[in-house]
């Protein structure tokens, strides 16, 4: 037995073998010192195999209080299954072989390396929980089960990957969630056969594979009590060992467009803030595209004050608003993708800095006007206010198709393709549920909790489009 876990393991260097006599018998543990508990180890297994041979009992004593698992400190389990001894070894477990028994003894002791929770990164609030998820699966289930203290609150697991073996966990509350989408997740991951997954998105990806589109169908979040609110809304959540991020879904596009921090603020305010962003995301798709449109072929509708300040503006620019247009966007791209690549101290200031003085530089040179300078910085501001990554790089990669078609086509290439975009939004379904509920199809109870937040005591019902089976949220006592 102990040669064929050797042959196994051969060349892996960090594997260590150290053996016990125990009443004449050898004993050998198995492990990697790096991902299992030293402490642990030392005073719940070692130290307990030195001291048994002078017990005072025998080897037939020792294997009855081995099988009724009072040998050891630490829980053990027992394995018949000898090729499975490696991967127990590699997965943090602590393999206990005895001379001349076809099987063996395992105990789960494993310790990874890993960071203390910290605030959230990239989903700040000024009001609000601080912490966010981190790479540990354990302290993630730790932190979702602080925020949500019920029963029903369901993990099931998962083991994904031939080499890596991640932990995958999806995450419902039962008698809320809708079951269609519980059972298409599980195929999904049944049938899911790969070499490894090192990031959430692997998952998102193979699991909506048989979807053409460029808007997620996924909610990413690191933070604990979107999750908890997510799920307490009847949505299905997904967590990964190695991944300091959660998957939701079914999403839409106005779920897409909101902030934890809509919830922890007044309703005024709340709702504020949401007609702003919904205006500005608008703007950071759209308005590049129009000011070329309009510039380029409908001039007639600027007023003249502005049409002459644009056209002096203009006046010994070589390129068309088009070609502008595409260089400073390129440019922002370009400027934006740097900032997130260098070191954070200096990455933010480098990106702002370095937008003003080539914005500057290229005006004075007489390569790019100053509205169109305006233009792209106002477009770049707002693409910032959209809450999900996702939905921002969406925006952004489809605002060059459109700003193409603005520039050679006018003003009817960008409301052709406004209205294919929204044609293909109003038939696109995560996970059945349609993309732009509560518009299309209308939902008029949906509609306290879109555009405009109405205060929590007047929504007393989970949105239609998440939960179809218990949607009172609370009752009045």
């Amino acid at each position: 037995m102990l040669e064929t876990i050797k042959k196994q393991l051969a060349g892996s260097s960090d594997i260590v073998y150290q053996v016990f006599q125990v009443h004449g018998h050898a004993c050998t543990l198995i492990y990697i010192p790096s991902i299992v508990d030293p402490r642990s180890l030392q005073v719940g297994i070692s130290e307990i195999l030195k001291k048994e041979s002078n017990s005072g009992l025998d080897w037939p004593q020792f294997l009855e209080r081995l099988e009724r698992g009072s040998a050891f400190s630490i829980p053990s389990l027992k394995c018949f299954d000898i090729t499975a001894a490696a991967d127990l070894v590699v997965m943090g477990n602590v393999v206990l072989g005895m001379e001349g028994f076809p099987f063996l003894y395992y105990f789960d002791i494993t310790k990874y390396q890993k960071r203390a929770v910290s605030e959230s990164q990239n989903e700040l609030v000024v009001i609000g929980p601080q912490e966010a998820f981190i790479e540990d699966i354990e302290t993630n289930l730790s932190l979702l089960r602080h925020k949500i203290k019920h029963p029903d609150l369901k993990m099931k697991h998962y083991s994904i990957g031939k080499y890596t073996k991640t932990d995958v966990y999806v995450l419902y509350i039962e008698g809320l969630y809708k079951p269609e989408v519980l059972e298409e997740i599980d195929r999904k991951l049944q049938d899911l056969s790969i070499d490894g997954i090192l990031g959430i998105s692997y998952l998102a990806e193979h699991i909506t594979y048989d979807v053409l589109t460029p808007f997620p169908l996924f909610q990413y979040t690191e933070r604990p009590d979107s999750v908890a609110a997510s799920l307490m809304e009847g949505r299905i959540g997904l967590l990964q060992d190695g991944t300091p991020s959660a998957l939701l879904t079914p999403v839409t596009l106005f779920s897409l467009l909101q902030s934890s921090e809509d919830y922890y603020q007044s309703y005024f305010a709340g709702s504020w803030i949401r007609i702003v962003r919904f205006v500005f995301s608008i703007i950071a798709l759209l308005l590049p595209s129009l000011y070329v449109a309009i510039t380029t072929f409908h001039a007639q509708i600027i007023p003249s004050n502005l049409l002459l300040t644009i056209a002096a503006a203009r006046e010994n620019i070589p390129f068309s608003a088009l070609t502008e247009a595409l260089i400073m966007e390129l440019t922002f791209e370009a400027l934006r993708e740097a900032g997130t690549r260098i070191p954070k101290p200096v990455g933010q200031t480098v990106s702002i800095i370095g937008a003003i003085v080539i914005g500057q530089a290229a005006v004075m040179a007489g390569i790019v006007s100053a509205p169109m300078v305006i233009v792209v910085s106002i477009t770049g501001i707002a693409s910032y206010i959209i809450p999900h990554l996702e939905l921002g790089l969406t925006f952004r990669l489809l605002r060059f198709p459109l700003l193409i078609l603005g520039g050679t086509m006018g003003l009817i290439g960008v409301f052709t393709a406004a209205f294919v975009l929204y044609g293909h939004l109003a038939n696109l379904r995560s996970f059945g549920t349609p993309y732009m509920q509560p518009i299309a199809p209308f939902v008029f109870q949906d509609w306290k909790d879109t555009l405009l937040r109405v205060p929590s005591t007047k929504m007393n019902k989970r949105s239609d489009a998440f939960s179809k089976r218990d949607q009172r949220r609370q009752r009045k006592k």
